[in-house]
């Protein structure tokens, strides 16, 4: 089925690059756009690593400079409850969660995407680097199964971010400079003369921004000083929490300047410690070094509260499936081993690093996003 020539489409206006090329390609192809920038975060809006009012006018300058109109919202609430409120409980658990899946599945393509819909709405559009296909399938509705596709550009492509999206949110959404490697979208926008078009990516957690991390989540969770312990259960020092530290994790730990002569398993006398397990009954850290240390090389992994794209997910034992457990890394070939309603489980045949529980297993065929599951143990 053809899509009308001209909808109206509610871009997410961030304040970024990304957002703004794609409110100005929406423009060009002659659909009447209009922007929302999202306001989600108030707690200490007024400090250093909270940019959302420069961010705000950098939005209202690009819609100025394309000509579409803009307008406000605060999801502060939204987000405290739906986002927030498990990312906390995730790092309370001594788990490491991804904010910003939450955020999207949350936030941007459920707050807002009803926020639109409300607006009149027909589509949706963010700067994301992903993309959307139309399949024709009689087995859905409208005859058309919505798959959610990597991005073009392999270095920016964040569909792991986005694995959780359904078929009714793809149905109403687009994504256009995920046609794009991201060099083009900064040509576009230095062309047009974008207020924005040499503004640096945003990096640190969704909408909360960069920050000292461990000073931040020091404001919201408790933390239980316990001892640091190698993997021949020698005390090398003390954590001051485990909220505080995540598997793999190498900078940070504290104790730098304690080395393992003649350390097996992996590690040599100037190797670096990594943190490789987190035992929240006896309150207690273990370390190993050694990047190849065996405590840092997973198999198999179990993920729960899934979510899949086309509504039913992977069989077992499906071929041709990859999945990532970390954002920064390709697709890793791996079994279905099971799958049902309630959980995944994975094996790798090469080891992957520091699977971490709270993280997402993303699964893939090919640039096909399938939808992916929370890493609930690892071995």
């Amino acid at each position: 089925m053809t899509a009308p020539t001209k909808q109206r489409v509610v871009v997410g206006l961030s304040g970024g690059v990304d957002s703004a090329v794609t409110a100005y390609l929406l423009k060009q192809q002659g659909h009447e756009v209009v922007g929302i920038f999202m306001k989600n975060w108030e707690d200490d809006d007024d400090s250093e690593y909270c940019s959302s009012r420069q961010d705000f006018l950098d939005a209202a300058s690009v819609a100025d400079v394309i000509g579409i109109e803009i307008e406000h919202v605060n999801f502060a609430a939204n987000y405290k409850d739906r986002v927030f409120a498990e990312f906390l409980r995730e790092y309370q658990a001594g788990r490491t969660p991804n904010p910003d899946v939450l955020c999207n599945a949350e936030i941007k393509f459920k707050a807002f995407l009803d926020h639109a819909m409300r607006l009149g709405a027909e589509k949706i559009a963010t700067g994301h680097y992903a993309r959307v296909r139309s399949v024709a399938d009689p087995a859905y509705e409208n005859g058309q199964r919505f798959e959610l596709l990597k991005g073009l550009d392999p270095l920016k492509d964040q569909s792991y971010f986005l694995h959780r999206l359904n078929q009714a949110q793809l149905s109403k959404t687009m994504f256009p400079v995920g046609e794009l490697p991201k060099t083009e979208v900064r040509r576009i926008a230095g062309d047009i003369k974008l207020p924005n078009a040499k503004k640096k990516d945003s990096t640190g957690i969704c909408f909360i921004g960069e920050r000292p991390f461990r000073e931040f989540l020091n404001r919201y969770l408790a933390n239980e000083p316990g001892p640091i312990k190698d993997d021949r259960g020698r005390k090398l020092g003390e954590h001051v929490g485990l909220s505080f530290y995540t598997l793999g994790q190498r900078k940070g730990i504290g104790i730098g300047g304690v080395k393992e002569k003649g350390a097996p398993r992996g590690g040599g006398e100037h190797d670096p410690w990594f943190v490789a397990r987190k035992d929240m009954a006896s309150n207690t850290l273990y370390v190993v070094q050694g990047h190849d240390h065996p405590w840092l090389q997973q198999h198999t992994l179990v993920a729960d509260d899934l979510s899949w794209v086309d509504g039913k997910g992977p069989a077992a034992g499906q071929p041709g499936v990859g999945a990532k457990t970390r954002y920064r890394q390709a697709d890793a070939p791996c079994v279905v081993e099971a799958a049902d309603a309630k959980t995944i489980s994975l094996r790798f045949p090469d080891a992957q690093w520091a699977v971490t529980p709270g993280q997402s297993a993303v699964l893939y065929q090919g640039d096909v996003c399938l939808g992916g599951g929370v890493i609930a143990s690892a071995e």
